[in-house]
């Protein structure tokens, strides 16, 4: 998964750590075949989206297996189709584009991106 690319067309840079995200739970929103959700939007979680996301039947702030559940200022790779459909609702949550793989390209405009886009190293905050 090394060779994976970004949306601005560098290296994948890691999306989160705490919580470990993305498919793989590498930290990094790679993808391949068998991810047919597409987890590859680097997010970081608002209150708006949340629950946004819980009305459409995925709480993420909900514990499971493995799994804390997400808090605000917490980054998640996300469904691009999710996203896409949150950007529509005006409830899409900020992105880190260095963290966002290359394959998101092909359901989101590089432009809905860049303008939720937040800098790769802004500290997760409430």
């Amino acid at each position: 998964m090394s060779e994976s690319r970004n949306v601005l067309g560098g290296p994948l840079s890691s999306c989160s750590e705490r919580p470990k995200t993305g498919w793989f739970r590498t930290g990094c929103c790679e993808t391949d075949d068998s991810d047919l959700g597409r987890h590859v939007v680097c997010a970081l979680m608002t209150e708006e989206f949340l629950a946004f996301s819980k009305a459409r039947g995925n709480d993420l702030t909900r514990p499971g297996p493995g799994f804390a559940g997400l808090r605000p200022g917490d980054r998640w790779c996300l469904c691009a189709a999710r996203w896409l459909e949150a950007f529509e609702a005006d409830a899409a949550p900020p992105v880190v584009l260095e963290a966002t793989e290359e394959s998101a390209l092909e359901l989101i405009a590089l432009e809905a991106l860049e303008h939720h886009a937040v800098p790769a190293m802004q500290p997760a905050e409430a």
